[in-house]
């Protein structure tokens, strides 16, 4: 089953390249420029367009639409609920990051009138973000999740199942679920976790699978299968923060069919 899923990683990633889809982002302030280039160095094209004037229009070309509420404002939100409405008429994947829910009432009440008004393809969190939109409790503090009740694998089922949706719950051991099929992913490196902005630039890479995958559920799995393999590549002469992200854009040009299929590692469950 994994060689399986590695085969169909490398095939979505050549397709990616091939085919160079176009990835609208309306996404955060801080990390903006990172989730360009990783969309870039994969192979997709990114655009960062935000006025509600022109946002339908833009995700109408687009492949996908990825939503990031990590500086989120009530005009930025109107901008996001407009363009995943359009996006939901022409059936293009809708990819929500839920950046610091459970910090505030507005990230958290936020992203409830997101889910309400908007079908969310692939909804990507930390634990404790992913809890507090089941209804568990958990800590937030700013965008890092601090502590949560219960088993981040029920969870996640939970809220797949709720919102009827595909949940990417990013960790050490990263979890993608669509409340049946359950994928666990132990490629990445922990420098991943010192960079600012990775968590964002893994939602820009699950948008880009998608894109060319119609089902949103192997395409995510996919998607944090050769991420994680490009942060492992990254790690190998990383002196810090810095280095490991310069390398990230590089090597997740470099990743290749080989890199894949003998490194990937997923459970399927």
């Amino acid at each position: 089953m994994t060689q399986d899923i590695a085969l169909k990683a490398a095939e979505m990633l050549g397709i990616i390249r091939e085919k160079k889809p176009l990835v609208h982002h309306i996404t955060n302030w801080v990390t903006i420029s990172e989730c360009a280039s990783i969309t870039r160095s994969l192979g997709a094209l990114p655009v960062m367009a935000h006025a509600e004037e022109e946002v339908e229009e833009m995700v109408s070309i687009s492949g996908a639409l990825v939503l990031n509420i990590g500086t989120l404002t009530p005009v930025l939100i109107n901008a996001m609920i407009k363009a995943g409405k359009q996006a939901n008429l022409r059936g293009i994947p809708v990819i929500l990051d839920i950046v610091g829910v459970g910090a505030t009432g507005l990230r958290t009440d936020s992203t409830r009138r997101i889910l309400s008004e908007v079908k969310i393809a692939v909804i990507k969190g930390n634990a404790g973000e992913v809890a507090t939109l089941a209804g568990a409790q958990a800590e937030v503090r700013g965008v890092e999740s601090i502590s949560v009740e219960g088993r981040t694998e029920e969870h996640a089922v939970t809220l797949a199942v709720s919102e009827n949706c595909t949940v990417v719950v990013t960790a050490a051991v990263d979890l993608v679920t669509d409340g049946e099929r359950m994928f666990m992913i132990g490629n990445g490196h922990p420098m991943m976790g010192e960079v600012v902005g990775t968590g964002c630039m893994a939602a820009s890479v699950i948008g880009s699978f998608a894109a060319v995958e119609e089902d949103v559920t192997l395409a995510a799995a996919c998607a944090m299968v050769v991420y994680g393999i490009a942060g492992e590549m990254a790690a190998v002469d990383a002196k810090g923060p810095g280095s490991m992200k310069q390398n990230l854009f590089d090597a997740i040009m470099a990743v290749g069919k080989e890199d894949i299929l003998n490194g990937a590692k997923i459970d399927a469950r």
